[in-house]
């Protein structure tokens, strides 16, 4: 009879771990089942949870160096498939799973990120509606960023030419898929910012499946479509392909094609827009003037009832008399002062020296100027000056004789 050999817990933990440390079978083991209970160390990292199907459940560690290396981010009710390596956890006697590895199970691990970054972003209001600009309605420069050679360039830019073609295109051509795609993509975004080269942007390509698709779902090209100051159209694929672009964009397209549609206004129908506008500036000056017209009538009958004419003529007959009373007045005056005048001038010519040495007299003068009036004021031998009406004489006194008397 074999005797049954006591343990101690720590011991039978101990051998326990020991069996399922040298089973090579669980030392990688690959295990498939859904998350729960999920929670994360924030000092070290480190992920706990279990791991359950409809039957069973085991607890499982995730350390920070596996964790780090995810390419997405575990949670609740998430099916997964994992490596990892059985081990016991002595000091609690339970076994455990030590994950080194896990990928989403039943949806592919690019929509799992998607979602997972569109909700990210979500919640950071990079998809608020109060922060989307509104598209211009006439824009004179349309950037667009693309594949200079993919068919998503050729049908852009044939709208573009039809509808609007005074519009200016601007071009930043760019990878649309593969590793360095996301980097063009955000530098042609930035640049046209910075620049403000244009007045509204279209970025976008053709379809394609989701990994062709996957550069307009970076997070950082998200980014830079919420910063970036120009109005943003996205055109990624066809209707039924749905990016980050999308929704972080001012305006979603579900084509390219339609993007270029959106972007411009038809100038088709601007200028019919244009010719009904005129004709009803037309209608409109000419119901103004014919109401001008009629108001103009109105006041010129209202002018001619009030017209001040019959009292002008009156006030200008009266004016008229009062000239001619005013006139024939003059004229008298004039002809008695000019009569007046003429008797003065007769007088005056009779009393003339002049007119009296007309008839014969004459003046005599002094030497010295002065006038003589007898014969006392001069000598014998005195010159004098004798003024007759042609002419002067001067003579010298030889004699002096009494004055004869009639």
């Amino acid at each position: 009879m074999i005797t049954p050999k006591v343990f101690t817990v720590s011991q039978l933990n101990a051998r326990i771990g020991s069996m399922i440390a040298t089973d090579p079978e669980l030392q990688m083991v690959f295990i498939e089942g859904e998350i729960s209970n999920l929670h994360k160390n924030e000092h070290s990292g480190h992920l706990y949870f279990s791991l359950k199907d409809n039957k069973s459940v085991v607890r499982a560690v995730m350390f920070s160096f596996n964790a780090k290396n995810l390419r997405f981010r575990p949670e609740d009710g998430m099916k997964v498939i994992m490596r990892a390596q059985v081990s016991v956890y002595e000091p609690m006697g339970q076994y455990q799973l030590k994950v080194e590895d896990m990928q989403p199970d039943g949806v592919g691990v690019l929509a799992l990120r998607l979602e997972q970054l569109k909700k990210k972003l979500n919640e950071e209001g990079l998809f608020d509606p109060a922060h989307k600009q509104p598209i211009p309605e006439m824009p004179r420069v349309v950037g667009v960023i693309t594949s200079p050679t993919g068919a998503a360039i050729r049908d852009i830019l044939d709208i573009l030419s039809r509808r609007f073609p005074c519009a200016e295109v601007v071009l930043a051509p760019c990878l649309v898929q593969g590793e360095s795609a996301p980097a063009q993509l955000i530098d042609a975004v930035d640049t046209f910012s910075r620049y403000m080269a244009a007045d509204v942007l279209i970025i976008g390509r053709g379809g394609g499946s989701m990994e062709d698709l996957w550069a307009f779902n970076d997070e950082g090209l998200a980014r830079a479509i919420y910063n970036c100051r120009i109005p943003v159209i996205s055109a990624v694929g066809h209707e039924t392909d749905v990016t980050i672009c999308d929704f972080v964009s001012d305006l979603r397209a579900p084509t390219p094609s339609a993007a270029a549609e959106l972007a411009v206004p038809d100038g088709k129908d601007l200028i019919a827009a244009m010719d009904a506008m005129l004709l009803k500036a037309q209608d409109t000056i000419l119901s103004r003037i014919s109401m001008f017209s009629q108001d103009t009538e109105k006041l010129a009958k209202l002018v001619s009832a009030c017209s001040p004419q019959q009292e002008i003529d009156r006030r200008q007959d009266l004016l008229d008399a009062l000239s001619s009373r005013l006139f024939s007045a003059a004229e008298k005056n004039y002809q008695l002062a000019s009569a007046g005048f003429q008797e003065l001038v007769s007088k005056l010519e009779a009393l003339s020296p002049i007119a009296i040495m007309n008839r014969g007299y004459a003046h005599v003068e002094t030497a010295g100027k002065k006038n003589l009036t007898s014969a006392d004021e001069v000598e014998v031998g005195d010159t004098v000056l004798i003024r007759l009406k042609d002419g002067n004489i001067s003579a010298i006194v030889s004699e002096k004789q009494p004055p004869t008397v009639h």
